[in-house]
């Protein structure tokens, strides 16, 4: 095929990737989210081929403080971006340099957890994440991991159980984090038992860190959390990317220099000022955004259990955070199919989840869905699932209502 013929393609693939997830579906992914207008702008500058790389040292008989020259704009640009994120989590120290939530994870525990170190971190098999599973970043980096309980409702975290693991097993680290993450932990129980056994409480934030940033979930640095870390495009709704922050200057001190050339080098600054622009818009609309994310999923929860479909979590409200989720067994067992079977359904009909059971309210509250339109997305959801009906006109009709984010 010519090299033009691929051009084209290339370029008709991206714009119809951007119409059809831009303007014509509800995405319910709970690991992603929309991007304003100000902040692409930013991923398509000229930042995105550019390089800076602070230092102070000596290379043939100079001192030099930086690696690259022009590179005064980049720089300001990611002490803009450092201090927001302090700003905006109430932090003594942040970086936004972390290239993804997982990298912000390595970001965090590389430097502070050694050879040998024990972790206590949430299993898969009760909604952990999987990089936390022994097979992956433990044993890539050398530690035991062993599970903390996550069996309450919804995948929550028991005080006393949780307590008690800690004291038993008297690991190095609590790494707190989930991918099935619906209610708050009970931090300050957690960290006053991890730290009266020496053990330092690490919380990956990766997807409430929007709720976070906007005053609600919970105040982890505050609850007791040494470092927090995540991602930032799932409830945080900006570029790809991760960031973590601190009110620990000790560990700070050691997390900080060792990033470049341990977990990553260039650290993307087109993306670096698109996520400053995101701080900057949280900053204002934060609070409003969150408590509406949090609004949806608890009135999409309760009316989807109205109409007969299983949730779990529904004792302690459905869910704290921009997560719902399926009762995948109940699932198969009502409606003779599982949520994956769903989900391609929900596809056609222009409604967007996740193939695990997972339903995400951030990105819908970002176009300006509240509360009150909530019973409207379920009763579509129960259509285009269970009942199989054809409603992709009427998701198009009302998707193409919302042409700005409300949010931004």
């Amino acid at each position: 095929m010519p090299a033009g013929t691929e051009e084209l393609r290339l370029l008709q693939l991206v714009r119809a990737h951007d119409r059809w997830r831009g303007s014509s579906v509800f995405n319910l992914l709970p690991s992603e989210n929309a991007v304003s207008p100000a902040a692409r702008r930013f991923l398509a500058s000229d930042l995105a081929g550019r390089y800076t790389l602070p230092m102070d040292s000596a290379f043939d008989g100079e001192t030099i403080d930086n690696s690259y020259a022009g590179t005064r704009f980049t720089d300001e640009i990611e002490a803009l971006g450092n201090a927001a994120a302090a700003r905006v989590f109430r932090a003594k120290h942040a970086t936004v340099r972390p290239l993804s939530g997982h990298i912000a994870a390595m970001s965090a525990l590389v430097p502070l957890l050694p050879h040998g170190s024990k972790i206590l971190a949430i299993s898969p098999d009760q909604g952990g994440y999987d990089g936390y599973a022994p097979g992956f970043l433990p044993a890539l980096l050398g530690w035991t991991v062993r599970p903390l309980p996550a069996d309450g409702p919804g995948f929550s975290v028991d005080a006393e159980a949780a307590t008690a693991e800690i004291r038993r097993e008297r690991p190095t680290a609590v790494v707190l984090g989930q991918s099935f993450f619906l209610f708050p932990y009970p931090l300050k129980e957690i960290a006053e038992a991890a730290h009266s056994v020496g053990a330092l409480v690490f919380y990956d934030a990766s997807h409430v860190l929007g709720l976070i940033a906007g005053g609600e979930f919970q105040d982890p640095l505050r609850e007791g959390a040494d470092v927090v870390y995540g991602s930032t495009h799932k409830s945080f709704p900006g570029p790809q990317g991760g960031l973590l922050y601190t009110d620990r200057t000790d560990l700070f001190q050691q997390l900080d220099p060792a990033l470049v050339w341990r977990v990553f080098d260039n650290a993307h600054w087109n993306r670096i000022a698109g996520l400053a622009q995101t701080l900057l818009e949280l900053e204002r609309v934060g609070a409003e955004y969150a408590r509406t994310v949090v609004g949806n999923s608890q009135a999409l929860g309760r009316a989807l259990t109205d109409l007969g479909a299983p949730l779990v979590g529904e004792a302690l409200g459905f869910s704290r955070s921009h997560q719902l989720l399926f009762d995948r067994h109940e699932l198969k067992r009502r409606y003779g199919v599982g949520a994956g079977v769903l989900a391609r359904r929900w596809e056609r009909q222009r409604l967007l989840t996740d193939l695990v059971g997972r339903l995400g309210t951030a990105e819908v509250a970002r176009l300006g869905l509240t509360p009150s339109d909530m019973p409207r997305l379920a009763d579509l959801l129960i259509r285009a699932g269970p009942k199989r009906e054809k409603v992709g006109s009427e998701v198009l009709a009302w998707r193409r209502q919302f042409t700005a984010l409300r949010f931004a």
